[in-house]
């Protein structure tokens, strides 16, 4: 059936079959499976058989990398420990040692760290480029160019990624393309319909939605999803079948939960635009007729005391990471960013003012009320 986006997002667990038809998924947590004789045990082995070991699958991991991959349009996906490892056994689908890759300034740190840092060491070339000049990107590829890697939103200035032009770089050099999709989820946008061929996620922000898992999705092409398989099942970046049990049960609210979160972070990012004295406010622009996502950033610019905003917060917490169903904040300079080179944040706009917000789906006005307050109190407490 052609069934729609909502209806897919609940509707994506397999029926096991089993005697005793539960409502909800059963967890499988277990560490193997077990056959009947080595005939039975062959079976596996052969292809017939769907599980033998909990490290190479899972019912509940495999229903996470098929409900997730279902909603981005891809013919396959993949379960991993966190969103590095999805990255991770992406990149080594696509990427040798002696090959070459190209990504953007405006990582997330914690990849900027993977592929400046650890990639390198393992013999992977990583260029990094601006990606606000294309023709700076066309520049780096050599003949030993496989990837092209971006953040379809990225963090934690928000700045919209153009995937159909990378898709098109992409194709015109016959190299893959791989897009972080955490940030908008494909409740509002889906880079493998706009040419991508894998598309990662850290499950652990909206797909799991309730900060209570670590996990990392992988979809795309089926090829690519099976070389990556292979490479997560032998450095061990599986995920646990409790934790994919969790981000099932949230990825099936993520419809309701993404259109709150981002008529809060629409009606937030107004208020500070309109109503604030913030230096400047980041917000993406046309990610989709849904919305433009749940993330706001600001820089508090020179009239407020940074951390005496953090001190004033009262309900808001102060976390490391986003995506909760809770309003919170984080320091990227400290956190996200903090093994990104000074110059690299300074070219960027990392500052000392900047903040980012995840908006959470409680009511727009208390969340409005509790920034302006923040502010109020923050503006009183520097010292002339």
């Amino acid at each position: 059936m052609d069934l729609k986006f909502n209806t897919r997002a609940v509707h994506f667990q397999t029926d096991d079959g089993e005697k005793n038809k539960s409502k909800t998924k059963p967890i499988y947590q277990t560490s193997a499976f077990t056959f009947q004789d080595l005939d039975d045990m062959e079976e596996y082995f052969q292809g017939n058989k769907e599980h033998l070991y909990t490290r190479y699958s899972n019912p509940n991991t495999d229903d996470l990398g098929r409900g997730v991959a279902n909603l981005e349009g891809t013919p396959a996906g993949l379960a991993a420990s966190s969103g590095m490892s999805a990255i991770l056994v992406g990149v080594l689908a696509s990427v040798k040692p002696g090959e070459h890759m190209i990504v953007p300034m405006d990582l997330y740190g914690g990849t900027y760290q993977l592929f400046q840092q650890e990639l390198q060491e393992w013999g992977i070339l990583v260029s990094i480029v601006d990606f606000n000049d294309h023709e700076k990107i066309i520049s780096e590829i050599t003949d030993k160019t496989r990837l092209i890697y971006a953040e379809a939103v990225t963090n934690p200035l928000l700045r919209k990624e153009d995937t159909r032009a990378l898709a098109a770089i992409a194709e015109q050099h016959q190299l893959k393309l791989m897009i972080d999709n955490t940030f908008p989820t494909p409740y509002f946008y889906r880079p493998y319909e706009l040419g991508a061929d894998l598309v990662v996620h850290s499950a652990t922000k909206y797909i799991g939605g309730h900060s209570d898992v670590t996990a990392g999705v992988l979809a795309g092409d089926e090829n690519l999803i099976a070389k990556a398989k292979k490479r997560l099942i032998s450095i061990g970046a599986n995920l646990s079948p409790f934790e994919s049990w969790l981000a099932c049960r949230g990825l099936k609210t993520l419809s309701i939960r993404m259109k709150q979160q981002g008529d809060n972070a629409a009606a937030l990012a107004d208020w500070f635009s309109q109503n604030s004295p913030v230096k400047a406010v980041y917000y993406p622009e046309d990610l989709s007729d849904k919305g433009n996502g749940a993330m706001v950033s600001i820089d508090l610019g020179e009239k407020y005391d940074v951390k005496a905003f953090f001190q004033s917060l009262g309900w808001i917490k102060i976390v490391p990471t986003l995506a909760g169903v809770e309003t919170t904040v984080s320091y990227p300079l400290n956190t996200s960013h903090r093994t990104v080179p000074e110059e690299i944040r300074q070219s960027l706009g990392i500052t000392a003012g900047t903040v980012r917000i995840s908006v959470g789906i409680e009511d727009a006005g208390d969340i409005i009320d509790g920034f302006a307050e923040a502010l109020k109190a923050t503006k009183k407490l520097i010292k002339n």
